[in-house]
């Protein structure tokens, strides 16, 4: 890409400028850093039930609790709905009141795992006082979904009135599910689309390693990781596997082209999101946006833009891996375990290409298809998406040993994929678990599962 740089509020009218703006995030390895999320459920410990935004014990009390640790407070119309510090963290809060920590971007794993668990000794603290818990699984094992109160933000409202348009399973994603993912940097756009390739194709293997979702309102739903399938009927315009990634010319142009494809859902003016859902950002470009006639894009709405669009892996100016449900703490440290071993040590991004370089668009898709709902058993070919990941997760382990990022105690990065070591061992991922349990001392109840499950 060549060019004047866009200023941030500079209008919008060319692919370029968008373009130009992805590749700015592009930063030598030296530069790279990890960035983890992750969301919970949060519930009453008196009756288990969801906790709504307002009153003494709600998440907008929460949110306010946690300032004493000094975070910031952000406001919508009056009310908390996140928190920020220094460092580029921030709580925020998911439509049906999951809290999420965005972590700041940081250097190595042990810094990311000493902040995930700092995070959850504060929302412990702030939790005894109002006598609510925290727990993780990628779909809730138990509420219904009409019992969950939505959160007060314009943006979920806007969202929430769209998603039925296109998709059955879109307020399930909203109101009950979570996940855990890891924001991961680029050298260039070559080496964006080696990592984007990489991420696609191996996304189903994070999947199954981290299949935490085998309950819908109380009973077994037939499968491991029913977060995954739920992705599978919310919006299929903006979820999903991206075929293009594979095909010659995959570069930031190609994925500006794509995202321009994709239909609307607000645009953000002084201090207020305007429901633009189902319109048309090359239209906004073009200053045809019915909503806001003749006036056109700036970057900031570019950026929003691209924020609602929920493939397994997103590109911003950093690449999203997106396809793990969200569970126990030790999970939160091993899935940025998992991608960074793969795709920021050399040998290793080269091995993981290698691995997956014979497989077909067709295959791929395939196995995101099948893996929601048999995990490590999935077959592929002549092996198992077990066996696969066992190699996978060799690759991450050198990665992460060539990385030589060392702790307090001497200990390299790869301390943090122990749990996956034993998911794959035992060939029992954390759903095959909550299998066992309800089927053995549960006795076919879910009624210890929030409680068991705590954070």
């Amino acid at each position: 890409m060549s060019g004047t740089p866009s200023q941030p509020g500079e209008p919008v009218t060319s692919v370029g400028q968008l373009a130009e703006h992805l590749e700015r995030g592009a930063r030598p390895p030296e530069q790279w850093r990890i960035g983890t999320e992750h969301e919970k459920f949060v519930h009453h410990l008196e009756d288990l039930t969801p906790v709504p935004y307002g009153g003494e014990r709600g998440v907008g009390a929460f949110l306010e609790g946690l300032t004493r640790f000094g975070w910031r407070p952000v406001h919508e119309d009056g009310r908390i709905v996140a928190l920020e510090r220094e460092g580029g963290a921030s709580v925020s809060l998911e439509p049906g009141g999951q809290v999420e920590l965005s972590g700041a971007q940081l250097d190595n794993l042990h810094q990311t795992c000493s902040e995930v668990q700092d995070h959850l000794k504060q929302v412990d603290t702030v939790a005894r006082d109002l006598q609510i818990g925290f727990s993780g699984f990628g779909f809730h094992p138990v509420w219904r979904r009409d019992q969950i109160p939505w959160m007060p933000k314009a943006r979920y409202a806007i969202m929430g009135r769209y998603m039925p348009q296109v998709g059955s399973l879109g307020l399930d994603m909203m109101l009950r599910t979570c996940t855990v993912q890891v924001n991961l940097d680029f050298a260039s756009e070559a080496d964006m689309r080696r990592k984007f390739r990489v991420g696609l194709a191996l996304q189903p293997i994070a999947t199954a390693l981290f299949a935490n979702s085998p309950f819908t309102e109380g009973k077994p739903n037939g499968y491991l990781s029913y977060r995954s399938r739920v992705w599978e009927d919310t919006d299929p315009a903006r979820c999903g596997m991206l075929d293009f990634v594979f095909e010659e010319g995959m570069g930031f142009e190609r994925y500006v082209d794509y995202v321009l494809d994709v239909p609307m859902y607000f645009v953000h003016r002084n201090g207020r999101h305007i429901d633009c859902a189902g319109e048309s950002f090359r239209d906004f470009m073009a200053g045809r946006l019915p909503q806001l006639p003749g006036e056109r894009p700036t970057l900031s709405d570019w950026e929003d833009h691209l924020s609602t669009l929920f493939p397994e892996v997103r590109l911003k100016q950093f690449l999203e891996m997106r396809g793990a449900d969200g569970g126990p703490w030790r999970g939160l440290c091993a899935l940025p375990s998992l991608w960074t071993g793969l795709l920021y040590d050399e040998a290793a991004l080269s091995a993981a290409e290698a691995l997956v370089s014979d497989w077909s668009v067709d295959e791929i898709r395939a196995l995101r298809h099948e893996v929601p709902r048999t995990a490590l058993q999935t077959r592929f070919r002549n092996t198992t998406v077990g066996a696969i990941a066992r190699d996978v997760l060799t690759i991450a382990a050198d990665g992460l040993r060539s990385r030589h990022r060392l702790d307090n105690q001497g200990q390299d990065e790869r301390c943090h994929l122990d749990r996956l070591w034993e998911v794959v061992n035992s060939g029992r991922t954390p759903a095959d678990e909550l299998l066992e349990a309800y089927h053995g001392r549960w006795n076919g109840s879910l009624e210890a599962i929030l409680t068991e499950y705590a954070y």
